[in-house]
């Protein structure tokens, strides 16, 4: 129940009364409900990759873990890198957004302070040192060093409270869209159509509404990976981190999906406010008593979710300074709180800085590259992983192979039997050094496929719906191919994972629709926000340089370490398996 309700609250933010209201206002109009769904669908099956990498790796760092063990190193603290960055800049906005909920209910008397007193003059900064924002973020450092369990019971709380306010505001608004003689009633799902603005009925905006709805409600499912870095503090990982993958996502679909049909049922969409659909919508009716229930109650999303953005990023610092990625003293786990204290305070640090000094408006699509590129690169591990065979580290059974390799009666490698390979004309049972490679081979081209797909698909734009017969020609052109790769991969060897408690089903082609809706939304993203990641991954490469290469006491593990001890099960659940 801890880690079905960490990702729950990780997850329904400040989204879940506004998202909704602005899709549907912008986008979908009352088809935002299947924007939800295809959105929940795109989010399941990167869910359900994470799900095998927990049975597989019960370890904390999520997604950086998961990296190292199926590609090694590098790709790994480029994960790792970029994850710190999406948790610090997640913790620094939803705490800004507690700080504006609590001073709009103050009547703006924080704001007019700081404003007065102490204003910044430039441009790229806030507009304000936003101290409250920081007492906040301090406040829960301080809750999540004292330990894991504490403040799963704090986040416990507040998570029932937060589905408690959405359920009143969804009860109440299915009341009232029921009743006759007011604007509140089910026909605002048969809307007539408004000459040159849309088509009316319930998709007004028609089938690239949905889609461009469903982009956009994607990143309202974004937090449940957070569940995947609490591995060493839980009980019974492989099978507990699976379930709570799958348990909190269906809580947080039907959450939304019940939200997007009562609200769009109370109001013409077109009129739904777009920052607070539910206040304004119960303001106008004059229940004042639902709009302060609703607005208290968003608060409480808000503090859930800056829990569940300040409850990975010590543990993915932890988990790289234990391979010596980063600092050795960020892996210390302090023996009372049996937490990563140091990097409890580094993140807070981090944290606290980027809510006094900067305007995180710019800065929030950061948070939707890294959650992006994480699952995309577990999708490719689970690709990856599937197809390993066992590396042997004893030299004894090497030489062993070699001689295997050489004698009377094997089948030298030669070009012919490397390209028949790629189909397995051998029809090889289980993988090996050769079919191996050829996988790790296909997932690059596939992957290089998909994003030319991705880019030339959001090059097309509009066009893609009014004019799709230009693009035809380019657009086949890698379809065609990817789709031959995806068939090849579904021909190679797979490892025996009959003893994970959970498996990707339907490998390779669940994870290669997922990479697909990955990458397109990656590719979506504005130049300014890859510009920022730019600069970013520098900082990174050279703390990599200082830390890594030039430490001649670093001592870290191998991919072969690592991969065996997947292999060889992984170990138990770590830690104090407190959730």
């Amino acid at each position: 129940m801890d880690l079905t309700l960490l990702g729950v609250g990780s997850t329904l933010g400040l989204g879940v009364y506004v998202l909704a209201g602005k899709v549907a206002n912008d986008a979908a109009g009352p088809a935002v409900v299947l924007s939800f769904i295809i959105a929940a669908i795109a989010s399941l099956f990167a869910g359900v990759c994470y799900g095998e990498f927990a049975a597989r790796v019960p370890k904390a760092g999520s997604a950086y873990v998961y990296a190292y063990v199926a590609v090694g190193e590098v790709v790994a603290f480029v994960i790792g890198w970029t994850l710190i960055l999406e948790f610090a800049i997640g913790t620094a906005s939803v705490t800004r957004g507690v700080s504006t909920y609590v001073d709009n209910l103050l009547g703006d008397k924080i704001l007019t302070f700081f404003n007065s007193t102490m204003p910044f003059d430039v441009p790229t900064l806030a507009d304000y040192p936003d101290f409250f924002s920081l007492s906040i973020i301090i406040f829960v450092s301080c809750l999540l060093a004292f330990g894991v369990k504490e403040s799963s019971i704090a986040n416990n709380i507040l998570t029932f409270l937060n589905l408690g306010t959405a359920t009143i505001a969804v009860v109440t608004a299915a009341v009232y869209a029921n009743s006759t003689g007011s604007t509140a009633n089910p026909t605002n799902w048969v809307l007539p159509a408004r000459p040159g603005v849309d088509a009316g009925g319930f998709m007004p905006y028609g089938i690239k509404g949905i889609i461009a709805g469903a982009s956009t409600c994607f990143y309202g499912f974004v937090g449940f990976d957070c569940i995947a870095t609490t591995s060493e503090e839980a009980k019974n990982p492989r099978r507990n981190i699976p379930l709570s993958i799958g348990l909190s996502l269906a809580i947080i679909t039907i959450t939304y999906t019940s939200i997007a049909v009562v609200l769009t049922l109370l109001k013409p969409y077109y009129e739904l406010d777009k920052a607070s659909p539910f206040t304004v919508a119960f303001g106008d009716m004059e229940l004042d008593a639902i709009k302060w229930i609703v607005t208290i109650g968003a608060i409480f999303a808000l503090t859930t979710s800056l829990l569940g953005s300040m409850v990975p990023l010590p543990r993915i610092m932890y988990a790289m300074a234990q391979d010596g990625l980063l600092f050795s003293g960020l892996a210390r786990v302090n023996d009372f709180t049996r937490t990563p204290l140091v990097a409890t305070a580094v993140s807070c640090c981090l944290s606290g800085v980027l809510v006094l000094l900067f305007d995180l408006e710019q800065l929030i699509d950061m948070m939707s590259i890294g959650t992006l590129l994480a699952y995309t690169v577990v999708c490719m591990c689970v690709l990856v992983l599937r197809s390993v065979a066992r590396e042997k580290k004893n030299l004894t059974d090497r030489y062993t192979d070699m001689c295997a390799a050489s004698a009377p009666g094997s089948k030298p490698l030669t070009l012919s039997r490397s390209v028949a390979a790629l189909v397995n004309w051998e029809r090889a049972g289980k993988p090996s050094a050769l079919t191996s490679r050829v996988v790790a081979a296909l997932v690059t081209v596939q992957t290089l496929l998909t994003l030319a797909l991705c880019v030339v698909m959001n090059a097309a734009g509009d066009d893609l719906y009014a004019d799709p017969a230009s693009w035809l020609a380019y657009l086949l052109g890698l379809f065609v191919p990817l789709v031959v790769v995806v068939i090849m991969l579904g021909q190679q060897p797979q490892a025996d994972v009959s003893h994970l408690s959970f498996k990707v089903p339907g490998l390779p082609y669940l994870p290669a629709v997922s990479l697909v809706l990955n990458l397109y939304l990656m590719a979506a993203l504005d130049v300014q926000t890859w510009t920022r990641f730019a600069v970013w991954m520098v900082v990174g490469e050279f703390m990599y340089i200082c830390v890594c290469r030039c430490n001649p006491l670093k001592q870290w593990r191998s991919k072969s370490e690592m991969t065996e001890e997947v292999f060889r099960g992984g170990g138990g659940g770590g830690g104090g398996g407190l959730l």
